[in-house]
Parts: C-alpha cells; sequence; structure tokens
C-alpha cells in the first residue's frame, strides 16, 4: 500500500514539475526570443533543469520565475550568448 501511495505522489511530482518547466521555458523563451521548443531542449540538458528533477533539492517550490532566473544566470555565466541587458535594466530601475 505505501508503494502506491508512493508512486501517486511521484507521478504528481512529475506532472508539477513538467507545468513548471512548461512556465520557466516560456519565460525564458520571451526573455531570451528563442523559439521555447529550442530553449526546452537546452534547460531539460542544464543543470538546472537536472536538478529540477531530483526530489532532493527540492527547487520544485520555488516557482518558475526563479527556476527560469537560475537558468538564465546560469546560461549567462557559461557563454555570453543573451543579448546583454543586464546593464540596461540596472538603468532603467
Amino acid at each position: 500500500e505505501d508503494m502506491a501511495e508512493l508512486s501517486i505522489s511521484k507521478e504528481r511530482l512529475n506532472y508539477t514539475i513538467d507545468l513548471l518547466i512548461t512556465m520557466a521555458v516560456e519565460e525564458i523563451s520571451v526573455f531570451t526570443g528563442k523559439d521555447s521548443k529550442e530553449v526546452l531542449a537546452d534547460f531539460l540538458a542544464s543543470k538546472t533543469g537536472k536538478a529540477l528533477y531530483d526530489d532532493t533539492t527540492k527547487l520544485w517550490w520555488t516557482g518558475p520565475s526563479y527556476i527560469a532566473e537560475m537558468y538564465l544566470e546560469e546560461v549567462t555565466a557559461k557563454q555570453e550568448v543573451l543579448p546583454c541587458t543586464c546593464e540596461s535594466m540596472k538603468k532603467t530601475r
């Protein structure tokens, strides 16, 4: 009985994670101007994407915007491929 309980919550968790990824990918796509399919592939291969599926990180508690930001920081640290809106954003704030 415990096993059934566990598998249900795992399915529910995976559904929640998939939903979060969809929302995070939308945000990343808007920010970077990349196609969401391309963003999704990159996201799933990223440390952030892998950490999200690791239940011990509890990253899925943080919400899509936090996850999107975390991913963008990871990508920006790796290579400067994003249009550098960081400076212009600082000025307008």
